[in-house]
């Protein structure tokens, strides 16, 4: 299967607007954002846990990074509550389900070799920072290499006047609303601008954005 594969092209998708497809597990549905394979695949999805659903043990080639979006995720290694951002890196191994019912974003083989570090993040009690110009705050999640991941916060009435994509872009709108020049962005829309775009974001009500910069290949 090959779903916005061409990574020279954006890509934007309503995930409140998509169906649920259920995944080979019982009770564990996804939302296809891109990807090139089969049920092993380089992917980026929407995943729901119904109540006292998961998978069993399996490992993660190439690495596994997820952000919860609602309910609490688990496995061996613990529960965390939505706002927790998750790295597993190549070779790691888990088993994991959710009691309570969880959704989260996910991200499948996607990591850069030499990064190996697994760790969790809680967003919840995380630090805000400036960020470069009046009314933008940044949290940082991870960084290795090329590759950044960060949440981004817009205060009401907040504008970037030129933000270029180097190494291109992928945001997730987590709360309020996103705009700029090619439309409006509601919570739950997902985009992905390619390597060399470039565009002048802003946000009237507010927003706060799950963003990962500069990791897809040249255009």
């Amino acid at each position: 299967m090959k779903l916005h594969a061409d990574f020279s092209k954006r890509a934007q998708w309503d995930t409140n607007a998509m169906e649920w497809i259920a995944s080979p597990a019982g009770g564990v549905e996804r939302k296809m954002l891109d990807r090139i394979g089969e049920e092993k695949a380089r992917a980026t999805s929407i995943v729901r846990y119904a109540p006292n659903s998961g998978f069993p043990e399996h490992e993660h080639p190439m690495g596994e990074e997820f952000l919860v979006l609602e309910g609490v995720f688990s496995d061996e290694h613990g529960d965390y509550p939505a706002g927790t951002y998750i790295r597993n890196p190549d070779g790691t191994r888990h088993s994991p389900f959710s009691k309570d019912g969880c959704t989260i974003l996910v991200k499948l083989r996607q990591f850069e070799p030499g990064d190996d570090r697994q760790f969790a993040v809680d967003t919840n009690t995380g630090e805000w920072v400036p960020h470069g110009k009046p009314g933008l705050s940044a949290m940082a999640l991870h960084e290795f290499g090329d590759s950044t991941v960060r949440l981004v916060k817009f205060e009401p009435s907040a504008k970037v006047e030129h933000d270029p994509h180097p190494g291109g872009e992928e945001v997730l709108v987590l709360e309020g609303v996103l705009k700029d020049e090619h439309g409006v962005y509601p919570s739950g829309t997902w985009l992905r601008q390619p390597d060399g775009s470039k565009h002048a974001p802003w946000s009237d009500e507010g927003c706060v954005l799950w963003v990962k910069p500069g990791h897809l290949p040249p255009a």
